[in-house]
């Protein structure tokens, strides 16, 4: 797999949030990763980013181990992370923020930018509006729209949908499955879990830091003791 964390054992100094789990993800495939709250969910993916200390697992991408990377050395290595919050500067304009997303290149990125215009058309149409006047769908594809000025190899969100219209969560993953075809590799937190699995490739429900259930995103949302426990029935 493109990117993969591999036994990962750790937390925040405390007690381990992450007991053992592993979870991965190749390129032109969304990976889900779906449980209770409590699960660490989000805490696996800031594993994966380096924002945690491991006691023990390995994150490798690309086949390389970058464990010991710090979080601004993955991201330059093609990692791009999106926050459930705090993700656009409020205080600058859409267009502002996207070429924010581009400070660590040093080549022409409009031809990038006119690609997330495409993906995202009300980002062109507002893009000279303060990114703080946005509805919360539109600033998540503000933040979604500037993790790509990087050209990401691998692009992790983390809950991605929280606090949007259903109408809007579905307009998001339609965008999702787009960058997909581009051929980056996604890996999302998401609380909605069934619409979440409809779209993945791979799934992972976790449990306590543990990996409970590990298949295609298809075959988990068939399990009857996955719909059961973590899908509602």
């Amino acid at each position: 797999m493109y990117l993969t964390g591999e036994n990962l054992v750790g937390g925040y100094g405390g007690a381990d949030i992450l007991k053992g789990c592993t979870l991965g993800v190749e390129k032109g495939e969304i990976a889900v990763i779906v449980g209770p709250n409590g699960a660490g969910k989000s805490t696996a993916m800031k594993a994966m980013l380096g924002m945690l200390d491991l006691r023990e697992g390995q994150v490798l991408l690309d086949g390389k181990d970058i464990t010991g990377l710090s979080p601004q050395d993955r991201i330059a290595a093609g990692i791009a992370f999106v926050p459930q919050t705090s993700n656009v500067f409020t205080g600058m304009s859409v267009e502002e923020n996207l070429e924010m997303g581009a400070f660590l290149r040093t080549d022409d990125f409009t031809g990038t930018m006119d690609e997330i215009y495409a993906l995202f058309p009300i980002l062109r149409e507002k893009r000279l509006q303060m990114a703080g006047e946005l509805s919360g769908g539109q600033r998540q594809q503000v933040a979604v729209g500037r993790a790509l000025m990087t050209r990401p190899q691998v692009l992790m969100l983390d809950e991605p949908t929280a606090g949007v219209s259903p109408i809007v969560m579905d307009e998001l993953f339609d965008r999702i499955l787009e960058i997909r075809e581009t051929g980056v590799a996604v890996l999302m937190v998401e609380q909605n879990a069934r619409q979440a699995l409809n779209i993945a490739d791979r799934g992972y429900v976790l449990v306590t830091g543990e990996n409970r259930f590990t298949d295609t995103g298809e075959a988990l949302l068939a399990n009857p003791e996955v719909r059961a426990s973590f899908l509602g029935g």
